[in-house]
């Protein structure tokens, strides 16, 4: 009995050596990739604010796309694509911090927003209207109020803004104990994607409420996946990303009133981070600024990129 036994646990650890090593190097294949694609699909230009990451697409009139959170150039593609659609040309940088833009001693909103200039005197560009998504609303809404002559528009797509709170705010998924874990390594990252849902929940760590996860059709699944591969490599985003929580722990009210460019802003109730009533407040104190609600989608808007889609384009095609 006591033969059978050790032959048991030396077949479960051969078993176990073989997963680990399976697993090990499925790791490495995706990361390898994931670092292969980031370098590939944009270029390095210096400016007058240092060295900044950005790309370029399509043709017609100037738009500069601002990423979110553990984004860089690629995530800005992705939300051209997905929430502006064609006829434009997309300038698309990578914020301080993320991929091969370096952090900055000062990575402030306002530093941000100044960069932005120092691009596009780089790239010869004189005006530009500006789409910032998540933790790009703060430095968007800074490029529109430090350079209106540079502005022709402004997009804010569930923003990271200011709003007084009559109560406590509700707890975002940044505050999530599993989410601060998923984020700490590309490993971390890779392995969410992989096990169930329920263990590591990377997809409300991204701002999709369980709600609209049970809703998902094949076609958003797929979306949503790819959106998660686009997080690696997550550690050349993670400067970028403890920047911008620093920012969102201490947003103020910016002066609204002060913004003159056309401005419209779009979010759903159910974002688990809060931007309804952030985008709201931001519209309702930006003199003629519209604001678009919607009931569901969640963080990334789910459901709704035609929508959008449409309301985006007519918006900037009507003041470009």
């Amino acid at each position: 009995m006591k033969k059978v036994g050790w032959l048991i646990l030396i077949v479960l650890f051969i078993i176990l050596l073989v997963f680990t090593a399976q697993t090990y190097l499925g790791y490495q294949r995706d990361i390898r990739v994931a670092r292969e694609q980031v370098l590939a699909g944009s270029q390095v230009i210096e400016t007058a604010c240092g060295p900044i990451e950005y790309a370029i697409s399509g043709e017609g009139p100037a738009v500069l796309v601002v990423h979110g959170a553990g984004g860089g150039y690629d995530q800005g593609l992705e939300i051209a694509r997905s929430f502006v659609g064609g006829g434009f040309r997309f300038i698309v940088p990578s914020r301080f911090g993320y991929l091969r833009t370096p952090i900055s001693t000062n990575a402030s909103a306002t530093a941000q927003a100044d960069a932005y200039v120092c691009l596009l005197d780089a790239l010869n560009i004189r005006r530009v209207a500006i789409v910032g998504m998540s933790a790009g609303g703060p430095s968007s809404m800074q490029f529109a109020l430090r350079h209106p002559e540079r502005s022709s528009a402004l997009v804010l797509l569930v923003p990271a803004a200011y709003a007084p709170q009559t109560r406590p705010a509700p707890r975002t998924p940044a505050s999530n104990f599993r989410c601060q874990v998923i984020f700490s390594s590309d490993f971390t990252v890779w392995l969410a994607m992989k096990v169930d849902r329920s263990i590591f929940p990377l997809p409300y760590c991204l701002g999709i409420p369980p709600s609209v996860q049970t809703q998902l059709t094949p076609a958003e699944e797929k979306q949503l996946s790819e959106f998660m591969q686009s997080l690696l490599p997550i550690m050349t985003r993670l400067p970028g990303l403890l920047n911008d929580i620093n920012i969102y722990s201490s947003l103020n009210r910016y002066p609204l009133e002060r913004i003159t460019v056309p401005t419209l802003a779009i979010s759903a109730s159910d974002d688990p981070y809060n931007t309804f009533i952030s985008a709201q407040y931001t519209a309702q104190n930006i003199q003629g600024a519209k604001f678009i609600g919607l009931k569901s989608g969640g963080h990334l808007l789910i459901g709704h990129e035609e929508k959008i889609r449409l309301e985006v384009d007519e918006f900037l095609k009507q003041h470009t």
